[in-house]
């Protein structure tokens, strides 16, 4: 009996409880009408009837989670009150009997849109590294049809990470390396500053938790000190904007934890040594049309206080970051000889600082912001675009660009452009029009004539230099960086691909004829088979680039015009000569763009290219490097350091082109360095990439640089250019490289 009555008297304890933060949240919810209270009370209902029997690993009644996660929205992130109704509702069609339907019914088709979004998205965090990433994604795509579904996320994250010690310390760790590297840029790249700070701040409590405690106590300990210092420094400050009339408040955000911590690491200095642990920021009531000049005039006050320094002025007032963030900061020099840094900003900036693109629902006016908005969604669907990307290609794609700072840089009419920082000419191209970038072959910056590569600066005006004769190369993908560019070069390159492809299948279907062999799909699945490739389109292209020996399809038995399975015996692989010794203890490295193992790249002294004896050396500072057998290092590597000589071979399904240097000798005449040159681009389709010549009494040496697939492809080009009337000697081109040891 005595038992039964504890456990009512728990029950209705928890119900108080419950019902006090319910209230809590009922009150963090500004400008709400009597029927948006009611419906939000109808919302709590529902939910605490559906979850009433589940505990939270804490051993607390669940719903206190989706209420926490509400009041997020409503009190930190500033969301309206269908994401509060969404946010209580948020786990239901996942964990409970509810359906999406009951939704619909209940709060209408918005309301149900998004709890779907969000039931859609199952917590990123998983053992596996690729359904961890396919999981962001799935997230990610939901941001084009409504963003309020991933701010929820957000909360819904921010919450799980307060309430986080009552996880296991491995699922402490996973998670908070999980939400520090996807969920904290995420809510930066949406202006969540607070949000972003305090979940990088969780993460680091997690995951270096004796850092983090040392900064928290060193902060703590030098707090009252801090204030002083303020209190004296802002006093002029505030007696002169008193005295010109402004209405303004004072707030002092100190540096969080991790972001401290990453500015000891990255400039070498202990915590005493970090000049910018605070910030003090000065908010004014004023409206928008004198919001720039108000900003600039409490600057003038400033500075006449303070000397400031010129390197540390930053104008997001003039020119707002790509996520709406409008502030004039500078960075002054105090009486003591401490530099300060200073935020200038109105209200209605600090909000949109505070809340992120939230906040732009209630600035409708404030057209800038919503077209940077619109171009970063824009910028997220040319990513989602790209159907043949990985999921874990997409998220490192996805954290590279989206979340780096920005460059301001202008086209040659005045317009601006906002960039990633790193972006090369070709990144703006792209950003003016797919075809600009398609076609561009280079740019003026400054009015000085500069390649794709250059990398732009801050303030660069840019004109793009075109031709109708120029296409994307894959070798652009190592130049760009932005998600607009990468994307587009892909797509062209593809499509490029499969115009070959076509060209290819054509060929194929006159081979069939001539064999008597009827084109269909079980033929052409049979000749996948068969040269071991991953599908059509790769055997179509294979054929058209002929790297394909069709002549084989003699050898395999045909009835009724079908190939017929298993009747080819393949020819028996010579032996191969005896290689110099490397360490057969070690695993291969196996050389594909699917590698994971190491990082590795090609020897510059003898650019091994697919089917050449290769082995790698670990070289001091530079990874792996892949050498040929026959390099002019290779002797010296294999005797006086074979202990660093690992075994190394091809990914045999690869066809990339790869740069490879020839030299040509001879006798000159007139024209032959064009009859040379179109010998290799428009008879062999070969691009290339460099050209030099010298003659001497008749006799001409030359080198040339191309684009080669493999040793047979080489071959072929060599065997085409001995043809030519006067060449003497093509031989494959290698230099003694000591960079490469």
């Amino acid at each position: 009996m005595n038992s039964q009555k504890i456990h009512i008297e728990n029950f209705e304890k928890e119900r108080k409880e419950i019902l006090n933060a319910y209230r809590g949240l009922i009150r963090s919810i500004k400008n709400r009408s009597k029927e948006e209270t009611k419906i939000i009370r109808k919302a709590f209902d529902i939910a605490l009837e559906a979850h009433k029997d589940m505990r939270r690993k804490s051993g607390e009644p669940y719903i206190y989670h989706p209420i926490a996660v509400a009041k997020i929205c409503a009190e930190e992130i500033d969301l309206d009150v269908k994401s509060v109704i969404c946010a209580i509702l948020h786990d239901t069609v996942e964990d409970t009997y509810l359906t999406l339907k009951d939704i619909e019914e209940l709060f209408g088709a918005e309301v149900s849109k998004i709890i779907d979004g969000l039931t859609k998205i199952p917590d990123v965090f998983d053992e596996n590294a690729s359904i961890q990433a396919e999981n962001f994604r799935k997230m990610i795509l939901t941001i084009s049809d409504d963003f309020r579904v991933v701010l929820i996320k957000l909360a819904d994250r921010l919450h799980n990470m307060r309430t986080l010690s009552s996880m296991r310390p491995d699922k402490q760790l996973k998670i908070a390396s999980e939400t520090k590297f996807l969920y904290a840029p995420l809510a930066h790249r949406l202006g969540l500053y607070s949000v972003k700070s305090e979940l990088e701040d969780l993460s680091m409590m997690y995951t270096n938790r004796d850092v983090y405690e040392t900064i928290e106590k060193k902060l703590k300990s030098s707090k009252e000190v801090r204030n002083r210092f303020i209190r004296r420094f802002m006093a002029p400050i505030k007696e002169q904007l008193i005295k010109e009339g402004y209405i303004f408040k004072i707030k002092t955000r100190t540096k969080s934890i991790s972001s401290i911590w990453k500015k000891m690491k990255s400039k070498g200095i202990p915590f005493e040594e970090v000049f910018d642990l605070f910030a003090i920021r000065i908010i004014i009531e004023t409206p928008p049309e004198l919001e720039k000049p108000d900003c600039w005039r409490i600057y003038s006050i400033v500075t006449d206080y303070y000397q400031p320094s010129p390197e540390r002025l930053r104008d997001w007032v003039s020119t707002p970051r790509a996520n709406g963030y409008e502030s004039l900061h500078t960075t002054v020099m105090s009486p003591k000889g401490k530099w300060v840094e200073v935020q200038i900003r109105s209200e209605r900036m600090d909000i949109i600082a505070e809340k992120g693109f939230a906040a732009h629902f209630k600035y409708k006016e404030s057209k800038s912001s919503e077209n940077k908005f619109d171009r970063w969604i824009t910028d997220i669907r040319d990513l989602l675009e790209s159907a043949d990307e990985n999921a874990i290609d997409f998220v490192n794609e996805f954290k590279l660009n989206l979340f780096k700072e920005e460059i301001y840089v202008f086209t040659p009419k005045g317009d601006l452009r906002v960039l990633p920082t790193g972006s090369a000419v070709i990144d703006f191209a792209y950003d003016i029009h797919t075809e600009v970038g398609n076609t561009c072959i280079g740019g003026k910056v400054n009015n000085r004539l500069v390649p794709l590569s250059y990398k732009l600066q801050n303030g660069d005006q840019l004109e793009i230099i075109t031709s109708s004769k120029q296409k994307p190369h894959e070798d652009w993908l190592k130049i760009v960086i932005s998600a607009r560019a990468k994307q587009k070069i892909r797509y062209s390159l593809n499509e490029e691909r499969r115009r070959i492809a076509e060209d290819g299948k054509e060929i194929l279907d006159r081979k069939f004829k001539q064999f008597n062999l009827t084109f269909n799909s079980e033929n052409v699945t049979f000749l996948v088979k068969f040269y071991e490739l991953e599908g059509a389109t790769e055997l179509y292209y294979r054929i058209a680039k002929g790297k394909i020996d069709l002549t084989k399809i003699r050898s395999i038995e045909i009835k009724n015009g079908h190939l017929q399975e298993k009747v080819y015996i393949k020819e028996e692989v010579k032996k191969e000569t005896k290689s110099p010794k490397t360490d057969k203890k070690q695993n291969p490295i196996i050389i594909g763009e699917d590698f994971k193992g190491f990082e590795y790249q090609m020897a510059k002294c003898c650019t091994p290219i697919p089917g050449d004896k290769v082995f790698g050396f670990i070289s001091i500072h530079e990874g792996i490097k892949i050498h040929r057998y026959n390099c002019p290092n290779a002797e010296n590597l294999m005797s006086k350091m074979a202990y660093r000589c690992i075994a190394a071979k091809w990914k045999s399904k690869e066809l990339k082109e790869r740069e490879v240097s020839i030299k040509i000798t001879g006798i000159d005449r007139k024209g032959l360095i064009n009859v040379l040159t179109k010998s290799i681009t428009n008879d062999s389709n070969i691009t290339m990439k460099g050209i030099s010549f010298d003659t001497n009494d008749g006799l001409f040496e030359g080198y040339v640089k191309v684009m080669i697939y493999d040793t047979s492809h080489l071959d072929t080009l060599i065997t085409k250019i001995k043809e030519i009337d006067g060449i003497e000697d093509v031989i494959r081109h290698e230099t003694l490289n000591s960079s490469d040891l």
